[in-house]
């Protein structure tokens, strides 16, 4: 997969270290000294990856809020990665918009950690993005409210495009329920309306959806279309879990995904495995992640509480943790429903998560600290 790069910098030697460690990741690198040049590249072509540096401030912020403005129904910003001369402008500039921060001078593992992390981030959201048209009858269920019957117009990993007997409202939560052509069984899962048009034609989005279904799909997608992007092995940085809650978790990593995007958890131990899905609250460039548990059904939470269980009751487990990008941005059930969810007053793991994003790394890490037992999740 070649990676469309848009590199905004005057720094020879940075861009030199950066060219270099993006080669490996199957990047094409366009580089531009200048701002209105590199302004003017994002509007004629579509790029993956934009790197901004902070030399001059004003400009690279301009380059941020011409990313977000790219966004849109059918097409995803780029993921942006933000060159500072100060690491205490992290915080600030992961406000405005950056999805990674790299320190001056760049040091090549660390540019080579981000950018695994980045490019595994930008593989599933291409796989994802990736459409096949298809005919075929669709119910979409409301709560509260009758069905509303529709014809699947095309079928992604990450979502559809329906044509639906109505219109429907911008966040809708629905359940959906089809049948694929020369594939038995019935395909069901809960999708959220990113978007809507008054004559019905309406994206939506998948949110939850059992694994046998979910590979069912995929097999059905990737046999229909030469186009189909392989399954790449997504290698991110050794993750070593640190703290452990029933709202959350944090992750040392020199590879932390994005606030606000979603990942897919593994956790084992002794031979006890659950999967579930997280957000992130917090990161810290190099350092590692917050991640909270949006447990949208009690399944998840209950999974989640037997782990914590096991592991409390087998103090020589060593917990082992795998994490995988989902989406750059989380759905906005997950964000909502997270941000609107009491808090349990046992939970100061998970309040201090919340509050993270507010707080400067050095404070977020000593607060942690306080909040660790004698005896830690993961020595």
């Amino acid at each position: 997969m070649i990676l469309q790069t848009l590199l905004m910098s005057k720094d020879d030697l940075t861009a030199e270290t950066l060219i270099k460690v993006l080669v490996q990741f199957g990047a094409a690198v366009e580089r531009s000294n200048a701002a209105d040049v590199a302004l003017s590249r994002l509007a004629e072509e579509r790029f993956d990856l934009t790197i901004v540096d902070f030399d001059d401030t004003e400009a690279a912020l301009r380059m941020l809020e011409c990313c977000r403005g790219l966004a849109g129904p059918d097409r995803n910003p780029p993921v942006t990665v933000a060159l500072l001369p100060d690491a205490s402008q992290i915080r600030s500039i992961l406000g405005a918009g950056a999805h990674f921060i790299l320190t001056k001078p760049v040091v090549y593992e660390q540019a080579q950690n981000t950018f695994r992390a980045a490019t595994a981030l930008l593989r599933r959201e291409r796989r994802q993005s990736a459409r096949i048209p298809v005919q075929a009858a669709i119910s979409l269920s409301i709560e509260s409210g009758s069905p509303v019957e529709g014809i699947l117009l095309d079928l992604s990993m990450g979502g559809m495009d329906v044509l639906a007997a109505k219109p429907l409202p911008m966040n809708t939560v629905v359940h959906a329920s089809f049948e694929l052509p020369d594939c038995a069984g019935v395909f069901e899962g809960s999708a959220e309306v990113a978007w809507s048009t008054a004559n019905g034609q309406t994206g939506l989005r998948f949110l939850d959806m059992d694994v046998p279904t979910r590979e069912r799909m995929a097999e059905w997608l990737n046999a229909r279309s030469h186009e189909a992007l392989p399954e790449e092995p997504e290698e991110v940085s050794a993750c070593k879990l640190t703290d452990l809650s029933l709202g959350g978790c944090y992750v040392q990593t020199e590879s932390p995904f994005p606030q606000s995007s979603a990942v897919d958890l593994c956790l084992r131990a002794a031979g006890m495995e659950i999967h579930t899905e997280g957000l992130v609250r917090v990161m810290h460039p190099g350092h590692g992640m917050g991640i909270e548990f949006p447990n949208r059904t009690e399944e998840q939470r209950k999974s989640v509480g037997e782990f914590i269980a096991f592991l409390t009751g087998q103090p020589g487990a060593d917990p082992h943790l795998e994490t995988s990008p989902r989406s750059l941005l989380a759905n906005s059930v997950d964000l909502n429903q997270a941000s609107d969810a009491e808090i349990d007053v046992d939970d100061p793991l998970l309040e201090l998560l919340r509050a993270g994003a507010k707080l400067e790394e050095e404070k977020f890490l000593s607060e942690l600290h306080k909040q660790r037992s004698a005896a830690p999740v993961s020595q």
